[in-house]
C-alpha cells in the first residue's frame, strides 16, 4: 500500500506546561511511526491567541505535522485526537501534489512564512 501525504494541525490547551506540551507532541510523533508513517516536517507556533474562545480558553499551543501514512491511519489519528483531553481542536488534511511541493519549498526557505498581524481589536490574526 502506498503512503499518502497529510498535514495535521492541533491546538493544545494552554494549561499545559512546556514539557507537557512537548510530551503530547512526542506521543503523536510516535503514533505516526508505530503505524508505519513517516514524519516529513513539523512547525510549532507555541502559545498563540485564539480567534475566539474554545472551552473558555483564549490561547492555545499550535502545532503542525506533515507526514506520510497509509490512508486508513487518518481515522486512527482522529480518534486519538478526540480522546485526548489536551487537544482543543484539530484538523487533518490530505495533501495533493501541489501542496506537497509548496510545503517542501516553504521548508527550504524559498517561500516566506505567513506573517501575523495585529487586528484592530488587539488579537493576532493570520
Amino acid at each position: 500500500m502506498s503512503l499518502v501525504n497529510y498535514e495535521s494541525a492541533i491546538i493544545l490547551t494552554p494549561v499545559l506546561s512546556e514539557a507537557q506540551m512537548q510530551e503530547a507532541v512526542k506521543s503523536y510523533r510516535q503514533l505516526v511511526a508505530e503505524h508505519g508513517g513517516v514524519m516529513v516536517g513539523e512547525t510549532n507556533w507555541g502559545l498563540t491567541k485564539l480567534a475566539y474562545p474554545i472551552k473558555k480558553k483564549s490561547t492555545g499551543f499550535y502545532h503542525f505535522f506533515e507526514f506520510q501514512a497509509n490512508s486508513d491511519f487518518q481515522a486512527i489519528l482522529e480518534t486519538a485526537y478526540s480522546r485526548d483531553e489536551r487537544v482543543l481542536r484539530f484538523l487533518n488534511l490530505k495533501l495533493d501534489k501541489h501542496a506537497v511541493v509548496y510545503n517542501e519549498r516553504k521548508r527550504k526557505g524559498e517561500i516566506a512564512p505567513a506573517k501575523k498581524y495585529e487586528s484592530k481589536e488587539g488579537g493576532s490574526s493570520i
